[in-house]
This record gives C-alpha cells, sequence and structure tokens, in this order.
C-alpha cells in the first residue's frame, strides 16, 4: 500500500467546498486502503490513487452515505459515500438492531426483494484496466448478501432464490411482508435512477417505510455501525432462517390489486412497456388475468438492468421517451392505450391517442392527470364521505375532483408515499387525520404527482397494478360509450377548471451541487421573493415553521424532510420547491389555473394555464440560481432537464457558440457533428439528443447564413 495522506490532503483541499471534508476523505481512503475488511477493494482504489483521481476519491470518501427516505441510494462505486457491498452491509445491520431495539428479544423475521440492475460502469467513473471488483454486481447479489446478514443475526429471512428468473417488485414486497407478519424488509433497488445507481430502502412491519420520530432512530443505529456479523451463503441456508419464496404471495398479491376493478368492460386494446423492469410481472400479469387484450413492448421486454431498449437509459415512465417506443408499437396494431411501468414497478404511466389529432402525436398524461383521471373513476357513483389522500405538490384538481364527489381530502402531505400510508394508520387505528375522519375502507385512493399511486388497501407502498388496471377498465369503458381517454381528462378541465401543474428539476452533481442546493433552498428561506414572473407573492410558507401545519419538529429526520417552500400567488398559482431526497437536485412545482367557460377550446385554455406555469417556472429558476452564482441561458434552459445545471450552462456559453464558429468557418456537416460527439457525446449517453432543445431554442432566433445553418441542422439531424 502506497499513500501519501499529506500529498492527499493537498490535493484534495482545493476541490472540497470544506477544509473538512478532504480531510475526512483522507482518513478515511487510507482506511481502506490498510484495514482487511476492504481488501477487496485495495488494487482498484490504489490504482485510483495512482492515478490521482482525486475529484471522484473526494466525493467517494469524504462522508458516508445518507441514510434518508428510508434507507441509502445512490451511485455505485468505491467509499463510504457510495453503494457497494460495505454500504448495503452496515445498513443491513443497523435495520437489525433497529428491529431488536423495537420489538425486543422477540423472534424477528424480514423479507427482501431486488430489482434487475446490474452495475457495468456506464458512466466511466472507474479507469479501464484496473480490477474492479463491482462490476457485475446485482441488485440479487446484494439481496443475497443481506439475508446472510439477517441470518447470523438470528433473524428469519424470506425472499426469492436469487439465481431465478422472478423478481419481487416494491408493491409486492409490503404486501409480502403484511401477509407474512413480518417486522420489516428490505428493497434492493434504485428505480428509475441510472444503471449504475443501486441503493437499499427499509420497510417497517406495516409494509411502509418509518415516519418522523421514528426512522431517526434507524438512522441513528445504522450511523453506529462499524462492523458486519455475516456468514456464507451456504451457512445461512444451513441455519434453516433463510426462506425461498414460491409463487404463493404472488398470487395474493394479483388477487389483492384486482379488487380495484369495478365493472365488466375490458375491450381497450393495450399495449404495455416494463421499461425491462420487472412490472410486467405485476401490472402486466394483472391486466392479463383481468382479460384484457395485452401487447408487450419486445425491446424493452427482457429484464435487462442496463435499460438498453430506454433513451437515455431513463426508465422511468414520467417521460414521455420512456414510452416512445410502446406508442409505435400502438399505432401499428392500434391499441387504445399505453401504459408503462418504472423497474420495481411502483410507478405508473401512460399515454393515448387523442381523437383531435388522429395522425399528430399521442397525448401524454402526467402524474397530477393520472391522479385526477383514477380519481374520477374511483369516486364516480361513490363518493359521500369516501376519502381521497395527496402530498402538498400533487395538483389541485384531484381536490377538486374528489370534493365535487361528496368526498374527503387528506392534501397538505409533505412528499413520499410513507406519508400517504401514515394517513392509512391513522385512520385505521383512531379513525381520523387531521379534520377528515372515516374507516380505513373508505380510502379511495392515495398519489403524488411523480406518478405513484395507493389503492389496495393491504400495500402501503406505490403500486403499478392497481392503477393500471383502472385505467385499463376506464379506457375501455371509454370506448364503449364511443369516447376516450383524452375527452374524459378534458371533461374533468372543463368541470372543475383547467389546472395546469410543471415541475422543473434543477440537477446539481457532486458536493459542490449539494452544496448549491442547500443555499438555494436557505437564501430563500431566509429572503422569499416579492413577486415571480410578475405575480405578487401573496403568501409564504416554510413548512419547518413549527406554528405551521405540521407542528413542532420531532425529530433531525423530520427537520430534513420538511425542508419545503411553498408560495401562493394569489388563489388560483402556486409554487412549491424542495430539494429530492432521493437524486441529486431541486424540483421546483408551479401549478396556474384558468377558468374553463362554456364554449371554450379545453385544450386551449390548459394551453394558456400551462404556459403560464413555465413562465412562473422560468423566472422562479432564475431567481433560485442567482443566489449560488449561476445563470442559465435560454439555450442551456431548453436543453433536457436530466442535464445537470452546469452542464447546461457550459453548452450555451461554450460548446454551442464553438460549434456555430466552426461553421462559419466551413466545417462540414460530418465535422460538426464529431466535434459535438467530441465534447458532448457521452452526456447522458447521448448528449445530442440531450441537448437538441437547447440547439433548437438558439435556432429558433439565429440570423446566421444559410450555409451555416444548413452545416448546423445537419450535425443535429436525427437528434
Amino acid at each position: 500500500m502506497s499513500f501519501d495522506r499529506a500529498a492527499a490532503l493537498a490535493a484534495m483541499s482545493p476541490l472540497a467546498t470544506r477544509p473538512a471534508d478532504a480531510v475526512a476523505a483522507a482518513h478515511a481512503i487510507e482506511r481502506w486502503l490498510t484495514d482487511d475488511r476492504f481488501e477487496a477493494y485495495r488494487p482498484l482504489l490504489q490504482g485510483l490513487v495512482d492515478l490521482g483521481r482525486w475529484d471522484s476519491l473526494l466525493d467517494g470518501f469524504h462522508r458516508v452515505l445518507p441514510f434518508g427516505t428510508g434507507g441509502r441510494r445512490g451511485a455505485v462505486g468505491l467509499g463510504p459515500n457510495r453503494i457497494n457491498p460495505w454500504t448495503l452491509g452496515t445498513s443491513v445491520q443497523g435495520h437489525v438492531r433497529f428491529l431488536r431495539d423495537r420489538f425486543g428479544d422477540a423472534p424477528l423475521r424480514v423479507v427482501v426483494a431486488a430489482d434487475v440492475r446490474v452495475f457495468r460502469d456506464l458512466r466511466g467513473a472507474f479507469p479501464e484496466g484496473l480490477k474492479n471488483p463491482l462490476i457485475g454486481m446485482r441488485s440479487v447479489d446484494l439481496a443475497a448478501q443481506a439475508a446472510c446478514i439477517y441470518a447470523a443475526n438470528g433473524v428469519d429471512v424470506h425472499l426469492l432464490p436469487p439465481d431465478g428468473d422472478r423478481f419481487m417488485a416494491t408493491p409486492e414486497l409490503s404486501f409480502a411482508i403484511r401477509r407474512l407478519a413480518a417486522q420489516g424488509g428490505l428493497n434492493v433497488s434504485a428505480s428509475h435512477n441510472h444503471p449504475d445507481d443501486n441503493g437499499g430502502k427499509f420497510y417497517t412491519e406495516l409494509g411502509a417505510q418509518e415516519v418522523p420520530p421514528h426512522d431517526e432512530r434507524m438512522v441513528d443505529l445504522v450511523g453506529a455501525v462499524d462492523d458486519v456479523r455475516t456468514m456464507s451463503w451456504e451457512d445461512a441456508l444451513a441455519t434453516g432462517r433463510v426462506h425461498l419464496l414460491d409463487g404463493a404471495l404472488h398470487d395474493d398479491y394479483l388477487e389483492e390489486v384486482s379488487a380495484v376493478l369495478r365493472g365488466a368492460e375490458r375491450g381497450a386494446r393495450i399495449v404495455f412497456t416494463n421499461l425491462h423492469g420487472i412490472g410486467d410481472l405485476t401490472a402486466g400479469e394483472a391486466l392479463e388475468r383481468a382479460g384484457f387484450e395485452v401487447h408487450y413492448v419486445p425491446e424493452q421486454r427482457a429484464h435487462d438492468g442496463l435499460f438498453p431498449g430506454v433513451k437515455f437509459r431513463a426508465p422511468n415512465p414520467e417521460y414521455p421517451s420512456a414510452l416512445e417506443p410502446a406508442v409505435a408499437l400502438a399505432r401499428r396494431i392500434g391499441a387504445d392505450l399505453v401504459m408503462g411501468s418504472d423497474p420495481d414497478a411502483d410507478r405508473i404511466g401512460a399515454m393515448a391517442p387523442d381523437p383531435k389529432k388522429p395522425d399528430g402525436p399521442w397525448r401524454f398524461f402526467t402524474g397530477n392527470e393520472l391522479s385526477s383521471l383514477v380519481a374520477a373513476a374511483r369516486f364516480r357513483g361513490r363518493g359521500a364521505g369516501k376519502i381521497g389522500i395527496k402530498t402538498e405538490v400533487t395538483t389541485s384538481l384531484f381536490s377538486r375532483v374528489i370534493r365535487a364527489a361528496g368526498g374527503q381530502v387528506v392534501e397538505h402531505l409533505l412528499v413520499g408515499c410513507k406519508y400517504i400510508a401514515g394517513v392509512l394508520r391513522d385512520l385505521e387505528t383512531t379513525g381520523a387525520s387531521g379534520d377528515v375522519v372515516g374507516a380505513l375502507e373508505d380510502v379511495l385512493i392515495g398519489t403524488e404527482e411523480s406518478h405513484g399511486f395507493l389503492l389496495a388497501l393491504d400495500i402501503r407502498d406505490k403500486d403499478s397494478a392497481a392503477p393500471a388496471l383502472v385505467l385499463a377498465e376506464l379506457a375501455a369503458e371509454q370506448k364503449a360509450a364511443g369516447s376516450d381517454l383524452v375527452s374524459a381528462l378534458e371533461d374533468l378541465y372543463r368541470a372543475h377548471g383547467a389546472v395546469a401543474n410543471v415541475m422543473v428539476p434543477l440537477v446539481m452533481e457532486g458536493a459542490l451541487g449539494r452544496k448549491r442546493i442547500a443555499e438555494i433552498q436557505e437564501g430563500l428561506r431566509a429572503a422569499p421573493p416579492a413577486s415571480i414572473g410578475g405575480r405578487a407573492v401573496t403568501g409564504f410558507a416554510d413548512r419547518r415553521d413549527e406554528d405551521g401545519v405540521f407542528g413542532p419538529i420531532v425529530s433531525g429526520t423530520d427537520h430534513a424532510a420538511r425542508n419545503v417552500l411553498a408560495f401562493a400567488l394569489g388563489d388560483d398559482h402556486r409554487l412549491v420547491i424542495r430539494p429530492s431526497g432521493t437524486e441529486p437536485k431541486t424540483k421546483i412545482y408551479v401549478e396556474a389555473i384558468h377558468p374553463v367557460a362554456e364554449g371554450d377550446d379545453v385544450s386551449a385554455v390548459l394551453a394558456a394555464a400551462t404556459a403560464d406555469a413555465e413562465a412562473l417556472g422560468r423566472d422562479f429558476v432564475s431567481q433560485a440560481l442567482a443566489i449560488v452564482g449561476l445563470d442559465l441561458p435560454t439555450v442551456g434552459a431548453g436543453c433536457s432537464g436530466l442535464l445537470a445545471v452546469e452542464s447546461r450552462v457550459r453548452f450555451a456559453r461554450e460548446v454551442l457558440p464553438a460549434a456555430v464558429a466552426r461553421a462559419r468557418d466551413g466545417a462540414s456537416t460530418d465535422e460538426l457533428r464529431a466535434f459535438l460527439q467530441a465534447e458532448i457525446g457521452d452526456w447522458l449517453g447521448d448528449g445530442l439528443a440531450v441537448c437538441v432543445g437547447g440547439y433548437r431554442a438558439w435556432r429558433a432566433t439565429a440570423t446566421e447564413s444559410e450555409s451555416t445553418l444548413a452545416a448546423l441542422d445537419g450535425a443535429w439531424a436525427g437528434a
């Protein structure tokens, strides 16, 4: 081992946002190089040190990956600030301590699930030629490792065989915990994140994630773990504590979700994509069993954690780009509805043909629109006194639909299905949640704007299967009546107002990105803007305010979750900003409501409301980024929101101007494309595609010569 701590500190200190980070990183690197528990990683780590990869070493070693929102999620890699067998193992050991702290010496059992992920270093975080024990690491491998830790600590563990071809989805895990009367569970998954990410999410005996203040106890116990008790897979099996599941629970889960169906209409033709995840085993099978005609997207069907058939390798049904192959298939076969789920099958996305544009693009339904459609279907004919639950950032249209049906709404929750599950627990135990009174059976829907639904009451986390069934049945009913889903949505807007909801993500990666995210939030908290987009701010709420709707802060985890700022802009416009709990981004939610008068073109009114919301978002982004000394030009703003802000700024300030200069000097289309590929080709796997929106924004007002524009247009052709 060769490590010069002084030299490492000298190299990392200029890169660190705080001097203490460089010191912590140097200490952790030295520990990983000398402690025998990290022997497997030593050659790779030494290679990174020898190559001077100080930026990535600083980020990977300067802290322990925070345990938040029920677990750890992040990039796979070396160090305590990355997902690897060590960070996952210490999380599991901490979970054992938490369970013992909670249940004492009583017998314990847990359920462990895993998705299809496998680490292949698509981001190129590691240099070629170095032996890398992380390459090829699968979620199911980490799940087996977790089972060995649980067994070694005297905990019975139930999981699917790790060498099989079946996987357990997030909602099915929640169901299994409750059905097996387990004390907890673990899901090894990073949901819809990039293929190079992974994580572990822990569950309570209710099949939900823990909420404050109890989750802080687990955070503390996990943070205190420095050694992991484990054994080999063979020894774990020999203890009799590892129980391999068969298909019986899966059948029970499908029966549970099928209870949401209300009628007999099954005439809708469905195209479903699992985006290489396991939604075909949940939503897909549920649709087939219910009698719907289901067609799968061949290029996205294989269970493949690299997500090769998904644009940008972003397997998230919140993005229309992920559903493009499904729409192409749907056009060919004359389908009525496209639906898709993310890799762990807890989110649902949908698109449908627009009867007003028979040859035009299919209509993508946002999570807010799906929430409102599903709510309308669930409350139709049985709304009096029934209950709907939503998070604060979910559309007001949801509340309007339910109240018009005579229902009650819990609508102030923080982001996260665990808070919806908390309301279910309150109704189950006390018969009330705030001002809403009723029994558990009165709840017809829980939802959040990020395409998450909780409909089956014996499942306490997001589930794609139940809303898929409701949407398929609604499409069939509309078809039988000579109508369609787009018209059903327009009817809601016509009855309740055109409620436009826009979410603006600001991705900021690495230690500097985290610092900027925190500074933006604190800057806005200390000095809220007086106006946004020309509209006066008429109300400001800091959800950390202990005199506000959530009352006293009960724990550090509660303090972190309540890092939410809400701005009212009159009675019909609002804006909320919060840092993501699972990704390196700030999320800004904007809502604008325009009334729809009799005879109005609903789509035109909605378009005006959406433009209004987008304008508010643009101005707010400018104000927010100014706090950290950043300016996002119009060209950069036009790039995909999946791209880091710093990359979007660089594209606008450096890359595109350089390409234009080359075009003016006579560079050919091929030369320009080669330049762009060299500069941005690896951005999210397809730099041209993620930046083409920025180019189009520039092109709309460009005054260059025809030859210059022709060369540039050719370079961007097909992006």
